[in-house]
């Protein structure tokens, strides 16, 4: 009777999917600053950290960046600043929204401000000055985003503005 009273008290113990412990996910380098660059709808994030000059953009190469012809408009902020400030860091791009252009304007500035902003935050407020000014001397929408949006289309007519032609007969 002793036996069975204590079978039932004590139950199997099994893991389920639920019950196992899931793996913690610890970042090497806590040395890291996110900002955005925006154009029209087209919004890219870069996530900027301790590295060796890597710039990706949605996990590929930023050399392979369609169209070819925007391909400089991408590297203006590397190549302006030099190997210097950018071998210091890693970027990471995440783009979305937008048309290619509108994309490719919303990566370089997010490019210039992920630069500016990480110098500020973990090397020195001189450094980073220096970078800011190089930048807003060569291209201020580098830093500074460009407020214009499309406006809504209304009732009326085909567009925002243009209205239906008018019949009098």
């Amino acid at each position: 009777m002793d036996n069975t009273q204590q079978q039932k008290q004590t139950p199997k113990v099994t893991a389920t999917k639920a019950e196992t412990p899931k793996k913690v996910l610890k970042k090497k380098n806590k040395h890291f600053v996110q900002t955005f660059g925006r154009k029209k709808t087209a919004t890219a994030v870069a996530l900027c950290r301790e590295g060796r000059g890597i710039v990706k953009l949605n996990g590929s190469p930023i050399e392979l960046i369609q169209p070819e012809t925007l391909r400089y408009k991408v590297y203006e902020p590397i190549l302006i600043l030099g190997k210097e400030y950018i071998n210091r860091v890693d970027i990471r791009l995440r783009v979305s929204g937008g048309g290619p252009t509108a994309q490719v304007y919303a990566i370089r500035q997010a490019i210039a401000r992920a630069i500016v902003a990480y110098y500020q935050k973990y090397v020195d407020e001189e450094t980073k000055r220096k970078i800011k000014q190089i930048l807003i001397q060569y291209d201020r929408s580098l830093l500074v985003a460009d407020p214009r949006r499309s406006e809504p289309k209304k009732f009326g007519g085909r567009g925002a503005r243009a209205r239906f032609q008018k019949s009098y007969r």
